[in-house]
């Protein structure tokens, strides 16, 4: 009874203090008091571009013939690198975080035509998350292969309960949002808003996903639109390789001529420790030592030639502290003692790294070009040396000529072996090529012997997402 009295009295004093008070909730927002204004606008899209933070290339190390795990700690790791895979390994779980991204994604495109704001920032957030999106699913569709379109926002626990569609699907799906973002998106932004998707990356994105449609197929129409696309992002004027390979990899070359789409973490500020995880175990020369994730495989550390500058980039093969040299291995059991990936280490770092972990480069994108002109035009043009060239005399190597059409696709691979290390294209460059099994039964050091099988070119998709959905169906062999 007295809530009957209370109730007209509550009233009267909050239309009395209407003017003193902001009765909105600020740490509560909701859908209904969000999604308004060109920074509400602003807000969600970053919210889009914080979930791609999570790469990590211990998967493509692990499963490829590029690295060697360390051998104690987290037992999940020897067996992913022995292809003894379930689908409870934590390392394969990338796909809730995927499905994430492209929620967020999902959720910009479904709210901002809704939104008043400056109708051209408003096209090139959409376009901005369609290329998030796109990214998302290209990760998925070539980790997992079938995986559920969802391209609107889920709000409730029913709409979890989405089945698999067919990859062509999926690639379908990639490829419209790309070709959307790249007819919107800029050529460059302002330093301020360096990081963005740009029309260059959208664009060598695309050709990368018409490259990984061609697969083995001799003459399929996708080599030539691999190549064209490729050629557009070179035509634009906006990249160029660094003189010296190591200024890619430098803090002061984000958002460079060089880096066409990359992950920037802010250093002492948020890092992902691709320093000093993959550095020498227990060495004193990192942040809190080195944690020693994982080491290069001797068949990779002995493909560079001693001529090959990106060698001296790429790994550490000794370091100095307090006067004392130590001197590592590629061989060497003791792990203390093993060569370590530096490329990506931020080295003025003195608690968090910092260091950006490139998604895509224009060495990448000229390497796409050569070996999708050399596919579509039944051996090597021209313009495919140029483009195979530029990396390789950078790299101080001499320039190839007089190659034949096999010959030529060789030396593309094994150029984008030696200059992609440690940038998650090893694995998904042997599927796409056919020689996953093949290479990884050939790297068998360390006592490897990996029981690998033609299902494994493919993920298990991740119990914990299994349990979550029944209507999903697991990948075969698993």
């Amino acid at each position: 009874m007295k809530f009957k009295h209370i109730a007209p009295l509550m009233v009267l004093v909050l239309a009395a203090c209407e003017k003193q008070l902001d009765l909105s909730p600020v740490t509560n927002l909701t859908n209904v008091t969000y999604y308004k204004t060109a920074d509400d606008a602003k807000a969600a899209l970053g919210a889009c571009y914080s979930q791609i933070g999570g790469t990590d290339p211990f998967l493509d190390l692990a499963t490829s013939d590029d690295g060697v795990p360390f051998l104690t700690g987290s037992a999940d790791r020897p067996l992913l690198w022995r292809y003894n895979i379930t689908p409870s390994n934590t390392f394969i779980s990338n796909y809730a975080g995927a499905y994430s991204g492209i929620n967020r994604s999902n959720i910009v495109l479904g709210r901002l035509p809704g939104i008043s704001m400056d109708e051209s920032l408003k096209k090139r957030y959409i376009a901005e998350a369609k290329f998030l999106r796109a990214l998302h699913y290209f990760n998925l569709v070539r980790l997992y292969g079938d995986v559920p379109i969802v391209t609107t926002e889920t709000t409730s626990l029913d709409g979890l309960a989405v089945s698999r569609d067919p990859a062509e699907k999926v690639y379908d799906l990639i490829e419209a949002d790309l070709k959307e973002a790249e007819s919107v998106l800029p050529k460059t932004y302002p330093a301020s808003e360096s990081g963005r998707a740009t029309q260059g990356a959208a664009k060598g994105i695309l050709a990368r996903v018409y490259l990984t449609r061609a697969g083995t197929t001799v003459g399929s129409p996708y080599w030539a639109q691999a190549a064209a696309k490729a050629k557009e992002v070179m035509e634009l004027g906006v990249y160029e390789l660094y003189t010296n390979f190591g200024d890619a990899f430098a803090i002061s070359a984000r958002g460079g001529k060089e880096n066409i789409f990359e992950i920037q973490n802010l250093t002492d500020v948020k890092g992902h420790t691709l320093g000093r995880g993959y550095g020498v175990r227990s060495a004193p020369i990192y942040p809190g030592t080195g944690s020693g994730i994982a080491r290069p495989s001797p068949s990779l550390f002995n493909l560079y030639s001693d001529k090959d500058t990106r060698k001296a980039v790429t790994f550490l093969t000794s370091y100095i502290y307090n006067g004392v040299t130590t001197t590592l291995s590629s061989t060497d059991p003791d792990f203390t003692k093993a060569i370590a990936f530096q490329k990506l280490w931020d080295k003025p770092a003195k608690t968090l790294e910092g260091t950006s972990n490139p998604i895509l480069r224009y060495s990448d994108v000229l390497l796409m070009f050569a070996e999708a002109t050399n596919e579509a035009s039944n051996g090597p043009t021209t313009d495919a040396y140029a483009a195979l060239n530029k990396v390789r005399t950078r790299a101080g190597l001499t320039a190839l000529s007089g190659l034949t059409y096999p010959q030529f696709k060789e030396a593309v691979w094994l150029e984008r072996r030696l200059e992609l290390t440690f940038e998650n294209s090893r694995r998904f460059d042997l599927i796409r090529t056919g020689r996953l099994l093949d290479a990884v039964k050939a790297e068998n050091s360390f006592a490897r012997n990996a029981t690998i099988q033609p299902f494994h070119v493919l993920m298990p998709i991740p119990q914990t997402d299994m349990d979550a959905n029944p209507n999903l169906k697991q990948n075969p062999g698993y």
